[in-house]
């Protein structure tokens, strides 16, 4: 959870006039430094650097025997873990309901937050650490535990302004801003305290504590309705350790809560504020955090706008410009751009002559980033952006020792990370896989597990290499919020395995249509969940036994067939879920043809779409014997369609010559459900109250198939061009023939066929009919790319390479009719190379 102050509590490492606003020019020092009567105060900007600096100092001169810090009480019994040499910042203390893991709230802390930099003073010097800030069981149990960190837009209750009027709520850091005559808070951030010191460690809380007391003298809680109560908490924790080690205490917070802080009344009035709020059983632990997500402005990130330069800050010893400009030029030149000595030193001294200009203190983030886009990227802004994306924000994760808490899930999780090297990284990167190595199949099952559990580590994305099933490609970012994910999906078991196992039983269980289950299916198999799959297969008959939606059933086949091909490249028994595939198959093959009968334009796209689909999809089932492959057959059955049966008429003679050259190459599939899928594209084909996208469609897999010659394909297209079709039909069915925008005009570039089929019915149109056909062309080749449409014009252009009536091709287009042996002969010694065979005598 971040702090509904983060952006809004002013810094504190210079005064400022309590009056105006405006920031003094510098704070007269103390010297020597005085301690102020009382417990020390230390107000401060969350995710400061100044502020983190300025607290070192104060602690160190007034060496306090407790350190108060704005947090969860719960967290006490974990504050010795920041001591851990093994914990490294950003982390975040993880607070969620034990009974609702989703319900979480975070506390992040970065190297340079004064929080941590006050734990760490105090765990080094012996001081006692509390934290103050009102307890997680009361803040999951609110209605929005993020207490709504908004930046004001009227997302939470408004507050009444000096004037009477109603407002949002107030961000301190922009008020003194704007009182000092700034219109971004952030760089006068930098210039009143980041790029100023004073030796005086005291002096800047006391004047900051000033200016936030006019502030809520102004403004009251300044629309932060809770602010009331955790500050009655703050003050409560804040007496118990006065009452322990008297005025020698020092209260780390967020600089708006110290005027309340300051502010005396009775210990009576703040239990009563406390009184019945809500409360829930929470946890507590550390976990990692990345400066990316405290540069978010929403949720769970802190709104720091640069994280990565506010490290550099605050641990660059010396001249920070000077070592920031030469990050620059380091990464700029692992990118390979020509980056020197001499562009790092001009750089530098026209960062100084900007700040100049500017009236600033000292060269800020503004100033740096000017003379990188002059000096080193020739004016040019694309530097720029790889610049903040790895230097200003960065991709720092932070690490948490093995002692801090964790659901055993987290730990299963950790350990399988650890043993299959599979290290979580803030920043994105690509994993490719090999399924034939177990280490790497290992990993696939481990990341479709997660996926499974709702923990989206990595996301599948499509391969840059080969696109074979053993083969998988993925992209891994690990984000702090995942954390709380695993957390959640501890309920369902204590390892990954047993958990994702859990988990798809119970979605199997409560899945309200086939296609889920079919998705589930898929997944468990990609996951390897042996255990699930009973349980999911027993769902998914019974929902396909119920579903009569021949939609419904050539949405789910594909799924299917997918978890086939991936079980056979993971060694999985399928043999239950082929049996339900292969059922689910016949059932479309009986029911699509009634289904695609009367469908309007967006219906019959759809259907389209279902087609491609589920063609592709029974190419990859297992086949079985069949009465007949041929499509002439299937045209013929349909006697009640005329069309149908004229196209019986006129194929049955031609038969022979359709399986001389029509079929497909020898050892092609075209037994079993092929055979009757073949069958039902007959069908589609000729069937006039089928659409025609659909019609078009099928004849064309047909054609792609071999199962169709040239010759019934023109005239199946002279048929559906003919004058007498309607004009939307006939477009449509040359879209569904052509491809439209699926890369049909490519297709026609590299298959002679279908662009000598389509250049020769374009040439019998008559005159008359040409002028209304015109339309409809252009409307389906404007789909296609220019290059494309650029390609096709000079191919009609040429015009065929001989006259006289084309000749269907025995083969595949490209070619010859037979064998050329002696070219085929020349490649067998390199083949016995290859191989390692003895060449034969």
């Amino acid at each position: 959870m971040t702090r509904a102050d983060d952006r809004t509590d002013a810094g504190t490492d210079v005064a400022t006039d309590a009056g105006t606003g405006s920031a003094a020019t510098e704070v007269p020092a103390r010297a020597p430094a005085e301690v102020p009567a009382g417990p020390l105060l230390l107000g401060v900007r969350h995710h400061g650097p100044g502020s983190a600096r300025a607290v070192a100092a104060a602690l160190d001169a007034g060496r306090p025997k407790a350190v108060l810090v704005e947090g969860p009480p719960e967290a006490d019994a974990l504050v010795a873990l920041a001591a851990d040499e093994e914990m490294r910042p950003p982390v975040a203390l993880l607070a969620h309901a034990v009974d609702d893991p989703g319900r979480a709230a975070f506390w992040p802390m970065a190297e340079f937050s004064p929080e941590w930099v006050a734990i760490r003073w105090a765990l080094a010097h012996g001081a006692e650490v509390r934290f103050i800030d009102l307890p997680a069981t009361h803040t999951l149990a609110a209605a929005d535990p993020t207490w709504g960190d908004g930046e004001g837009e009227g997302d939470g209750e408004g507050c009444e302004g000096p004037d009477g009027r109603a407002g949002l709520r107030v961000d301190p850091l922009a008020e003194l801003a704007a009182a000092a005559g700034y219109d971004d808070p952030e760089r006068w951030w930098e210039d009143s305290f980041e790029l100023r010191g004073t030796t005086d460690p005291f002096a800047p809380f006391e004047a900051v504590a000033e200016a936030m007391g006019a502030l809520r003298e102004a403004y009251g809680h300044g629309g932060h309705a809770r602010d009331p109560v955790r500050e009655a908490y703050m003050r409560i924790q804040l007496r118990a350790a006065r009452k322990q080690y008297g005025d020698d205490v020092a209260v780390v917070c967020g600089a708006w809560h110290v005027p309340a802080l300051r502010r005396t009344g009775t210990a009576t009035a703040d239990r009563a504020l406390l009184r019945g709020l809500p409360k829930v059983k929470t946890a507590m632990t550390w976990v990692p955090w990345t400066h990316r997500r405290l540069a978010r402005r929403s949720g769970y990130g802190a709104g720091i706008e640069s994280p990565g330069w506010y490290a550099h800050l605050f641990t660059a010893p010396d001249r920070p410009v000077v070592r920031w400009l030469t990050k620059v030029a380091g990464l700029l030149r692992d990118e390979d751009l020509a980056v020197s000595s001499a562009h790092v030193i001009e750089a530098v001294r026209l960062a100084d002559s900007l700040a100049v200009l500017r009236g600033r203190p000292r060269p800020g983030l503004d100033e740096t980033t000017d003379a990188v886009r002059a000096v080193m990227g020739d004016g040019s802004d694309v530097p720029l952006g790889l610049i903040h994306d790895r230097l200003v924000v960065g991709d720092v994760l932070g690490t948490v020792p093995d002692g801090a808490p964790a659901v055993p899930l987290q730990r299963d999780l950790e350990r399988l990370q650890r043993s299959l090297r599979l290290k979580p990284e803030a920043r994105e990167r690509d994993l490719e896989l090999d399924l034939r190595k177990d280490n790497d199949a290992t990993r696939s099952r481990l990341l479709h597990r997660l996926r499974l559990l709702g923990v989206d580590w990595g996301e599948p994305v499509a391969g840059r290499g080969s696109t074979g099933t053993f083969r998988e490609s993925w992209r891994l970012r690990w984000r702090p919020e995942l954390h709380v994910q695993v957390a959640e999906a501890g309920v369902w078991g204590t390892t990954v395995e047993a958990a994702a196992t859990a988990r798809a039983q119970a979605r199997a269980g409560g899945a309200g249509d086939l296609a889920t289950v079919t998705a589930l299916a898929e997944q468990c198999l990609l996951a390897g969940l042996t255990d699930a799959l009973p349980a999911v297969l027993r769902a998914l008959a019974d929902r396909a036994a119920l579903d009569a939606d021949v939609s419904h059933l050539a949405q789910a086949l594909p799924a299917l067939a997918r978890a086939l091909r991936y079980g056979d490249v993971r060694a999985t028994d399928t043999a239950a879920l082929a049996e339900v595939a292969a059922g689910l198959a016949e059932r479309i093959c009986v029911g699509l043809p009634p289904a695609c009968v009367g469908l309007d334009a967006d219906a019959a796209a759809e259907m389209r779409a279902r087609l491609d689909s589920v063609h592709a999809a029974i190419a990859l089932l297992p086949t079985g014997p069949v009465a007949s492959e041929d499509p002439a057959e299937g045209m013929a059955e349909d006697p009640a369609e005329g069309t149908g049966g004229s196209t019986g008429g006129s194929t049955e003679g031609s038969g022979e010559d359709r399986r001389s050259e029509g079929r497909r190459a020898p050892g092609a599939p075209g037994d079993g459900i092929v055979g009757r899928w073949v069958g039902v594209l007959g069908r589609l084909a000729v069937r006039e109250r089928v659409p025609g996208v659909v019609r078009g469609r099928a004849a064309r897999l047909l054609l792609d198939e071999g199962r169709l010659a040239d010759d019934e394909a023109a005239r199946l297209m002279g048929l559906a061009l003919s004058p007498a079709a309607p004009p939307a039909d006939a477009a449509a069915w040359i879209e569904g023939f052509v491809g439209g925008a699926s890369g049909g005009g490519l297709l026609l570039v590299h298959d002679e066929r279908l662009l000598g089929l389509v250049d020769g019915w374009l040439s019998g149109v008559p005159d008359d009919a040409f002028t209304g056909v015109l339309p409809l062309l252009r409307r389906t080749f404007a789909s296609f790319e220019p290059g494309v449409r650029r390609t096709l014009g000079e191919l009609a252009a040429r015009g065929p390479a001989t006259t006289g009536p084309r000749r269907p091709a025995a083969g595949p287009p490209g070619f010859a009719d037979a064998l050329d042996e002696r070219r085929a002969d020349a490649v067998l010694p390199l083949l016995h190379l290859i191989l390692g065979t003895e060449v034969p005598a």
